[in-house]
C-alpha cells in the first residue's frame, strides 16, 4: 500500500493516483494531486456500475478521470505493487497501451463511478508528489 496519498491531504487539491504506461508495454502509477476548481476540459461523461473486468488485467481504453462515488478498490500494476482508490481520491487512467492493470473491490461488491474522458492533447493537470 503507498501512504504518499496523505501528502495531497490539503484544502487546494484533491488526493490523485495516475495510472502510467512504462517501457515494455508495462504499467505503472503515480501519486499526486489535482488542484481544485480547475476547469476539466471534457465533452460528456458516463456512469457506470458494471463489474465485469474486475480481476481482468486490461489497459483503460482512453486517458479519462475516474470518479468513485461508491466502493473501495485494490489496483495492481505490472509489477505487482498496488494502491487503494476509494471516494475522495480520484484516479486519472492514462495506461492507454500495453498490458495495462487490474482492479479487485475490496468491501461489498459494488464499484459506482464516473467517466470523465479526456482528449489526447488536453491537460490532466496531475501534479506528481
Amino acid at each position: 500500500m503507498n501512504t504518499k496519498l496523505d501528502k495531497a491531504d490539503t484544502p487546494n487539491y484533491l488526493k490523485a493516483v495516475r495510472l502510467i504506461n512504462i517501457e515494455e508495454g508495462k504499467c505503472d502509477f503515480e501519486t499526486g494531486r489535482i488542484p481544485i476548481r480547475q476547469h476539466i476540459n471534457t465533452n460528456y461523461f458516463f456512469a457506470q456500475t458494471d463489474i465485469s473486468l474486475e480481476h481482468s488485467i486490461h489497459p483503460a481504453p482512453r486517458r479519462q478521470y475516474v470518479i468513485t462515488l461508491k466502493g473501495k478498490l485494490k489496483f495492481t500494476v505490472s509489477n505487482g505493487t498496488n494502491f487503494i482508490i476509494e471516494p475522495g481520491i480520484i484516479l486519472i487512467a492514462a495506461d492507454t497501451s500495453g498490458e495495462g492493470h487490474t482492479w479487485e473491490i475490496l468491501d461489498g461488491n459494488e464499484w459506482e463511478r464516473l467517466y470523465l474522458p479526456l482528449e489526447d492533447d488536453v491537460e490532466d493537470y496531475f501534479i506528481a508528489d
